[in-house]
C-alpha cells in the first residue's frame, strides 16, 4: 500500500486497468504479432500504472493506451532485429478469437495472420499508426499524440499501411466460402489429390511453414501453384498418417489444429481471395503453438 494514499486507491487503479485491458492486449498483439510478447507488454504497463502518480492522470484509458503502445513499439523494434536471424519463414503467433472476435477493438482489422504478416514489412511506427486507426478507430490527432509526431505525418503513416496491404491482397471471400475452401484444401492435402489442389490454389500462391528451426518444416517459402501442389502431395504420406484434426478459430478465421500422439504439431490457416488460396500458413513452432493451444476452450 502506498503511504498517504487512500486504501482503495489501488482498487481503483485495478478497476481502471481492467476496463481497458482487452484493448491494451489488442493493440500490443497487433503491433507485435505475438501473444506472449503482448502479455509481457500489458503486464509491464500494469506495473508502470501502479507506480504512477495517478492523481495527476485525468484520463486513465488514454494514459494506459499511450504507455502500452510505446512499449509495444520499443519491443517491436528489438524484435525486428531478432527476426532477421529467425530460422525459416516467420509467421505471427496465432491467437484464439472465439471469445473476443475483435480482440478488444472497434473492428477486427489487422487481425488475420496474413495481414499481420504483411504489416510486419512496415516499420513498427507505420504498423502502429495503421492499427490504431483501422482497428481502434482512433482520431488522427490522438494517434499523433501517442506517436509524438504531427497529424499530417500520422495520415501519411496510415496511408502507407493501407497502400502496402492493397498492393499485396485482393478482395477477400466470405467467412462461409473461406471455411468451405479450407475443407476442400484439407481433404485434398491429406489424400494428395493433385488436380483438386491445382484447382483451388491461386497461380501465385505461397506456402509458409514456420517451424522456428525446431520442427522439420520447409525453411523457405514454396511459391506458385505447381510447386505448392507438388510439395503438398509429396508431403502428404510423411505428415498426415496418424494425425488428428480439430476445427478451431484463429485470428478471426476458421483454422485447423493438427495433433499427433496427443501433441499439437501444427496450425493450418489459409488466406483466401476470389482467385483461390493465396497463402498457406503452417504454424509449427512449439513456442507459438503452445500458448495458443493453452488458450483454447475445450
Amino acid at each position: 500500500m502506498h503511504a498517504g494514499r487512500p486504501p482503495d486507491a489501488l482498487d481503483q487503479a485495478m478497476e481502471d486497468f481492467l476496463a481497458v485491458r482487452p484493448q491494451l492486449f489488442g493493440i500490443a498483439y497487433r503491433v507485435l504479432g505475438s501473444m506472449v510478447e503482448a502479455e509481457d507488454v500489458v503486464q509491464d504497463t500494469w506495473v508502470r500504472w501502479q507506480n504512477t502518480d495517478r492523481t495527476k492522470v485525468k484520463e486513465p484509458a488514454a494514459f494506459l493506451t499511450t504507455v502500452v503502445t510505446r512499449l509495444a513499439i520499443n519491443l517491436a523494434q528489438s524484435a525486428r532485429v531478432r527476426r532477421e536471424s529467425y530460422v525459416g519463414p516467420w509467421l505471427p503467433a496465432p491467437v484464439d478469437t472465439a471469445e473476443d472476435p475483435q480482440l478488444g477493438a472497434e473492428r477486427a482489422e489487422a487481425l488475420e495472420l496474413a495481414v499481420l504478416m504483411l504489416l510486419e514489412k512496415l516499420n513498427p511506427v507505420e504498423r502502429t499508426a495503421y492499427v490504431l486507426r483501422e482497428a481502434f478507430d482512433y482520431p488522427y490527432g490522438r494517434i499523433a499524440e501517442i506517436l509524438e509526431t504531427t497529424e499530417a505525418n500520422t495520415r501519411q503513416l496510415v496511408s502507407r499501411g493501407r497502400k502496402h496491404l492493397a498492393s499485396e491482397r485482393t478482395a477477400r471471400v466470405t467467412r462461409t466460402a473461406h471455411r468451405r475452401l479450407l475443407e476442400v484444401f484439407l481433404s485434398a492435402a491429406r489424400t494428395g489429390e493433385l488436380s483438386v489442389l491445382e484447382d483451388i490454389l491461386a497461380a501465385d500462391v505461397v506456402s509458409y511453414s514456420d517451424g522456428g528451426g525446431v520442427r522439420g518444416a520447409s525453411r523457405i517459402p514454396v511459391v506458385g501453384r505447381t510447386r505448392v501442389s507438388r510439395y503438398l502431395v509429396a508431403f502428404a504420406p510423411r505428415f498426415w498418417p496418424g494425425t488428428e484434426v480439430r476445427w478451431v478459430e484463429a485470428n478471426g478465421l476458421p483454422a485447423v489444429l493438427i495433433s499427433a500422439e496427443g501433441e499439437s504439431v501444427g496450425l493450418l490457416s489459409l488466406d483466401v481471395s476470389e482467385k483461390g488460396v493465396d497463402r498457406v500458413m503452417w504454424v509449427m513452432n512449439p513456442a507459438k503453438l503452445a500458448p495458443y493451444v493453452a488458450s483454447l476452450k475445450d
